[in-house]
């Protein structure tokens, strides 16, 4: 075999049509050998002698795509100083485009014997292990251009690949759970309708099911244990697994641009799979275990702030390196259109605070690809310190933890809760308005893949998690949920009509709130999970989107509500509300105001008051100060929003000098949430009736 000297640049495999050059980092390693795998079981080991930097290199002409690979590296194993190269063990290339097979689980993976963790472990791993692949780079994009959905248009979708569309009853048997079905008409169709114009996939990257998981019969079905972060998890492809998935997914992306809906990936760049100082050696911890992670004192042990085992460590430059051209690669091979970022506060912590100055937000702010795709931090880990909602810099947008937990309080009735939720719907400004972001840094959310569904939220007090073997201790167990009155299913009509009109306003509160929208896959028809709200080992029928036989009210009025949102300005402002006229726009209202159900202007007693659930909000549509895209000033209808989160029956009165004739055109306590063209009218003085727990929504023409 005729072996060139290469390149150290790009790392990983990199296929030119005539060969492939090979490159991979290793300060540790005394020698590494590159091993191209045949499917009779051999391999053929071919030392890379080149080194540049740390970074050994080699050209094998007449290398091509399909062709699977692995590195052994040769060095010391000594953990007592976090050395844990063994030779015995096939690694992964940290830069793989595409990866083939599963883990076999077996003492064979793992660098030490079982019952000896600082004794060299010989067993080869290679017949056990998943295996690197060369892919052929070139795809025919045709004129694909991402959509670059400005913020303020933008509905987040959260969906998993194979949950999403394993029991989709219009996708043929072969797609489902795959990426080709995201591709089909049927799922890109129903978000469309939806008024989706981004769709946020839980992991992609290839991942691994944990050891404890399979010997329960279990999977990690999330996908939050990354091995490979260049690499489209090949479970979730239709056909081949030698860079078919890489194929597939770039097919998916390009449909989903052409409906205008853009591809976000959640990301986990905080660890990897191979856990603790007990977890198996796959990869990273055998190249160079002491570049790749953060160690204790005692370098025998790895520093956890994810829970997962171990933490990345943030100060590397080959580590930073890593993720700064994997997030490349997504964005211009794969054509993503940006990343959210798993417990991103794990990413600051360049040594042991979570610092905001960190290099890697130095490195986003300054590349010129990263730093124009749309970049959303989980801004919390479980590190001291952690919880970082508000504080990350101004380029990011966020999930607004906050947000999700005040308005379940508000709408499940908790005291004191009044005025923390006119901020949350309003952008929180509390959070994001001093560092110079906007209301488009929240992401508002009431629900997502960790914790209960939006059924669930409003059927369960308590979690049920039995089936994921942890005795119901995994999960959270403060969900700030409320049953509505009885715990699971039930066929209590009042009850259920509760709850179905609970749905409903948590979706027109997240829908009529300034900021991100994001809706959790299978909430628009009222999944459940059966109240386990953590499925992260569920890739089941729990865990699964069941879709709906025919029609779905709350489907429907989920559709209405976030068209309405895109056909009024007035609700997804680029700015906060200034509680002024705006100047130049000869309208002397506020171009905010609140007022008490008796249509009296809020006082601070008011906001304080511990028993205060019903407000009303009026939005002037003649006061939104931006300009609109073409400069021209941007004017809208105005509403009134009014909330009625208690027990009982509440009169609201109209206010006065805030327009004459006001027609309704939400009302959550209608089965379908939304009165026909011809809803009621009622004017200024007037008074209106909300059912407990309701929200309606008035419209005056500009």
């Amino acid at each position: 075999m005729q072996v060139w000297p290469g390149q150290a640049y790009p790392l990983g495999a990199t296929y030119d049509g005539a060969g492939t050059n090979f490159a991979v980092f290793s300060e540790t390693a005394d020698r590494i050998e590159l091993c191209l795998l045949h499917d009779d079981g051999s391999e053929t080991a071919v030392e890379l002698r080149e080194s540049d930097a740390f970074v050994l290199h080699a050209y094998l002409p007449g290398v091509m795509p399909g062709q699977r690979y692995g590195f052994r590296v040769h060095g010391p194993y000594d953990p007592a100083q976090g050395h844990r190269c063994n030779s015995a063990k096939l690694l992964l290339d940290p830069y793989a485009r595409a990866v083939s097979g599963r883990i076999d689980w077996g003492e064979e993976v793992y660098g030490y014997r079982f019952g000896a963790p600082d004794k060299r472990n010989d067993l080869d791993s290679a017949p056990h292990m998943m295996t690197s692949v060369v892919v052929n780079p070139y795809f025919d994009w045709g004129d694909d251009r991402p959509p670059r959905t400005p913020y303020n248009e933008t509905v987040l979708y959260e969906a998993h690949v194979k949950g999403l569309t394993m029991q989709h009853p219009d996708l043929p048997e072969e797609l489902r759970g795959t990426y080709a079905a995201l591709a089909h008409p049927a799922v890109i169709d129903h978000l469309s309708q939806l008024g989706v114009t981004a769709l946020e996939l839980m992991p992609v990257h290839q991942f691994v099911n944990d050891h404890r998981l399979v010997d329960m019969g279990l999977n990690n079905y999330w996908g939050y244990n990354t091995i490979g972060f260049f690499a489209p998890h090949n479970a979730y492809a239709s056909w081949g697994d030698r860079g078919e998935q890489v194929l597939e997914f770039k097919q998916a992306v390009k449909a989903l641009h052409e409906a205008g809906i853009e591809v976000i990936l959640d990301v986990v760049y905080n660890h990897t799979a191979e856990g603790n100082h007990l977890g198996p050696t796959l990869s990273y911890k055998g190249l160079d275990n002491a570049s790749y992670y953060r160690l204790t004192d005692d370098p025998r042990y790895y520093m956890d702030t994810t829970g997962t085992g171990n933490s990345l460590l943030m100060r590397s430059p080959h580590v930073l390196q890593m993720i700064m051209d994997s997030l490349r690669h997504w964005v211009t091979d794969m054509h993503v259109d940006g990343f959210r970022f798993d417990l991103a506060a794990t990413l600051a912590r360049q040594f042991h605070e979570v610092d905001r100055l960190s290099s890697f937000f130095d490195l986003v702010q300054q590349d010129p690809v990263v730093s124009q795709v749309k970049l959303i931090a989980e801004p919390w880990d479980v590190g001291e310190g952690g919880y970082q909602v508000g504080n990350f810099p101004p380029l990011w947008t966020e999930w607004n933890g906050m947000y999700r937990d005040t308005v379940r309080d508000m709408w499940r009735g908790e005291p004191r809760t009044l005025a923390e939720f006119a901020s949350r719907l309003t952008g929180s400004s509390d959070l994001y308005q001093d560092d110079g972001r906007r209301p488009l840094a929240s992401i508002n959310f009431t629900t997502c893949h960790d914790g209960f569904t939006l059924h669930d939220l409003v059927s369960y007090n308590d979690k049920r998690n039995d089936a994921n073997g942890e005795d119901n201790q995994d999960g959270e167990s403060h969900n700030r949920s409320w049953n509505c009155g009885a715990e699971g299913e039930t066929d209590d009509p009042d009850v259920l009509e509760l709850r179905a009109r609970q749905m409903r306003n948590f979706i027109a509160t997240l829908m009529l709130s300034q900021g991100v929208p994001m809706l959790s896959h299978g909430d628009e028809f009222a999944r459940t999970q059966g109240g386990n709200n953590n499925a992260y080992c569920q890739d089941n029928e729990i865990a699964w989107v069941r879709w709906p036989e025919g029609g779905s009210t709350q489907l429907e009025f989920t559709r209405a509500m976030a068209w309405l949102r895109r056909d009024h300005p007035v609700f997804r402002r680029r700015r906060f509300f200034h509680g002024r006229p705006v100047e130049g726009t000869h309208d002397e209202l506020s171009d905010i105001a609140w007022f008490t159900p008796e249509g009296e202007e809020m006082t601070q007693e008011d906001w304080d008051a511990s028993q205060a659930r019903a407000l009303t909000v009026f939005l002037n549509g003649n006061a939104i100060s931006e300009p609109g895209t073409r400069g021209e000033r941007i004017a809208d209808d105005s509403f009134l929003l009014m909330f009625n989160a208690s027990a009982e029956p509440l009169e609201f009165v109209i206010p006065v000098n805030h327009g004459r004739q006001w027609q309704v055109v939400v009302d959550t306590a209608r089965a379908e949430g939304v009165p026909p063209d011809t809803g009621p009218k009622a004017g200024a003085g007037e008074r209106l009736t909300l059912a407990d727990r309701s929200l309606t929504v008035l419209q005056r023409p500009a």
